[in-house]
């Protein structure tokens, strides 16, 4: 069995104001959410469900606001940002000590996630007649916005995204499919 990666920063409060930049695939990198056509993505009926469940986080957290995303046919980018409080410097990363993998879990960017795996996943599967099938991998990428470029950067990359499906790793039908990317992104596509 292939020994997962696990990239959060350990000892993170992960609950703290600032931005995240969240990835997450669909159960082996199954096609669910529709297609790609002239460079627009087109959702189907379960990407309209994944939608509509990744909205609900705004309205289900109050201290969350949602910026830019895109649901593709086997995956989803977003960048969440927790607002709770004043911040304005999102360089720095405070580190909160934790106990064990509990604390971990009470944290509001884990929660969120499972909030919206668990349920995006319920209804998709009450939709498709498939309950207790996968809908989503086990785990998720998400990386810690740190500064204003680097928030315009990903929010370029997801703007972009469907432009640039034809060269997606994720694009079975690539051509480019072992395409070298761009070292700054390389971390994403290595471990979802």
């Amino acid at each position: 069995m292939r020994k997962r990666r696990l990239r959060r920063l350990r000892n993170y409060d992960y609950s703290q104001a600032g931005g995240y930049f969240i990835t997450i695939c669909t159960y082996n990198r199954e096609y669910l959410f529709g297609e790609i056509i002239n460079q627009e993505m087109m959702l189907n009926y379960v990407g309209r469900i994944v939608e509509e469940w990744w909205v609900e986080l705004e309205k289900k957290f109050s201290s969350v606001k949602l910026d830019d995303y895109v649901i593709m046919p086997n995956h989803t980018h977003g960048i969440i940002t927790i607002v709770e409080g004043e911040w304005d410097d999102v360089g720095a990363i405070h580190e909160l000590p934790l106990q064990d993998k509990i604390e971990r879990r009470r944290m509001l960017i884990p929660k969120m996630v499972g909030y919206f795996k668990m349920n995006s996943a319920k209804y998709v599967n009450r939709v498709r007649n498939t309950e207790g099938t996968p809908l989503w991998q086990r785990n998720y990428y998400e990386h810690v916005v740190r500064s204003e470029d680097e928030w315009n950067r990903i929010r370029q990359y997801i703007r972009n995204n469907p432009l640039k499906w034809q060269l997606d790793r994720e694009n079975r039908m690539s051509k480019n499919f072992n395409l070298e990317h761009d070292r700054y992104w390389r971390e994403i596509y290595d471990s979802v």
